[in-house]
């Protein structure tokens, strides 16, 4: 089988490293790709916005399934252009990845569903936006509608602060026309947990549940990332919370989309909180999340390829599904500055001194110069180790990451410790 991987982060990297391992799997192109995949297959340099260059490549290459990793292709409707001329690819149609692209639609899907979720309501005036801020008690959210690349969720403290919120989308237009709608809900208290069910539009299979890092600091201080870090399965996701999240969440979302004639097929992340009140949706995304892919999919105990396949055909319920009985951490090593401003070009050293026995490093932002790595975007490397324990997984990959180096490298040390003290361990 020949595939093709869209996208160019640690989570297609991630994604082709995974499909390689499948013995009907012979050629896989990534486009674009990074200096990680070019080791796994072919970088293609196709621009993954043209929808045409994309069909017409597919076609020369006779390839067998095209897997879409990032939001913005999904979004833009890329898997209807291939499925239009039957062309197999994974991921959900441009009306089902609405949930991801459009907070409001989202919004109201969940409240027209009854799925619980934050009160909220969605402006496309600034003026009833403050009003609305005014008369609801802080803290409060303030989101960009439309993506805005992990970064146009503002959680605001103050009343200022969601009035500076509001101006740097709807009158500043720092996010573009990912701001025309702007959502403002309540701020949920509790602990975070990120659960990604991969589906044929009916039935689904839940992956290792998982928790992402977003803040750039340690202690989630500093401005929200696309992600520092991560770690399955976490151990807020009890069974009985498992149990109640399918009930009342994953189950009413997938039938919903089926009534709004918008089946969903695909990778559906729900990013959840945990409250007093039980789970409820912070966010859905329409893809695997970064950098949680990075600890998810090694803790799937199968062939990643017939999983997806089985999906696209609408046949995943007869494909046996297993999960490891194993942990894995992900840190992401990030380039000084970041999420703000940084430098590219750095020369990485030491990826030849890792451990392969437990230790995979995915690339995000890397290129390559004659044989040197180098850096080439905010985020790097995602290291991941496996491990019997949490405990053992975090070490092996805190003592993995001090090997590699470059300048002004920075990562977060506290990856897993709240999954560490759930367990009660040190």
């Amino acid at each position: 089988m020949k595939l093709l991987v869209i996208g160019s982060g640690g989570r297609e990297h991630t994604i082709a490293w995974k499909l390689a391992q499948s013995p009907r799997v012979s050629t896989i192109y990534v486009a674009p790709g990074n200096a990680g995949t070019a080791s796994l297959g072919e970088n293609v340099d196709l621009d993954i916005s043209d929808h045409d260059a994309v069909k017409n490549f597919v076609k020369e290459k006779s390839i067998d399934l095209t897997v879409v990793g990032p939001e913005q292709p999904l979004v833009n409707g890329l898997v209807d252009s291939l499925q239009n001329e039957n062309l197999p690819v994974f991921g959900p149609r441009q009306n089902a990845a609405q949930l991801e692209g459009s907070k409001a639609f989202a919004k109201s899907f969940m409240n027209k569903y009854n799925i619980p979720t934050a009160q909220s309501e969605t402006f496309t005036e600034y003026e009833p936006a403050k009003s609305y801020v005014m008369q609801h008690e802080e803290p409060l959210v303030v989101k960009a509608s439309g993506l805005a690349a992990g970064k146009g969720a503002i959680v605001c403290q103050t009343r200022d602060e969601a009035f500076k919120a509001l101006e740097r989308i709807m009158v500043d237009r720092e996010f573009g026309e990912s701001g025309d709608q702007v959502v403002v809900e309540e701020f949920l208290e509790g602990e975070e947990v990120s659960i990604i069910a991969l589906t044929d539009g009916e039935s689904y299979q839940l992956l290792s549940p998982s928790q992402d890092h977003k803040s750039a600091y340690d202690e989630d201080k500093g401005p929200n990332t696309g992600g520092m870090g991560a770690y399955a399965p976490a151990p807020v996701a009890t069974p009985e919370l498992l149990k109640t999240a399918m009930d009342s969440i994953i189950e009413p979302t997938l039938s919903g989309m089926v009534e709004e004639d918008a089946p969903y097929v695909g990778f559906l992340y729900f990013g959840l909180m945990i409250t007093d009140d039980g789970p409820k949706v912070l966010e859905y995304n329409c893809r695997l999340g970064d950098p949680e892919t990075q600890v998810i999919l090694p803790l799937i105990d199968g062939d990643f390829f017939e999983l997806l396949n089985a999906a696209v055909m609408g046949h995943l319920k007869e494909i046996p599904f297993r999960l490891s009985d194993q942990f894995a951490t992900c840190v992401v090593a990030a380039s000084g500055g970041y999420p703000v401003s940084y430098e590219k070009g750095k020369q990485i050293t030491g990826l030849d001194e890792i451990s392969r026995e437990y230790t995979n490093v995915f690339h995000a932002g890397t290129g390559k110069t004659n044989s040197d790595y180098i850096t080439n975007g905010g985020r790097v490397l995602g290291v991941t180790c496996l491990g019997s324990t949490l405990k053992e997984s975090i070490d092996r990959t805190y003592q993995e990451i001090e090997k590699i180096h470059f300048e002004d490298m920075h990562y977060r040390k506290d990856i897993g410790l709240k999954g560490l003290k759930r367990l009660g361990a040190k």
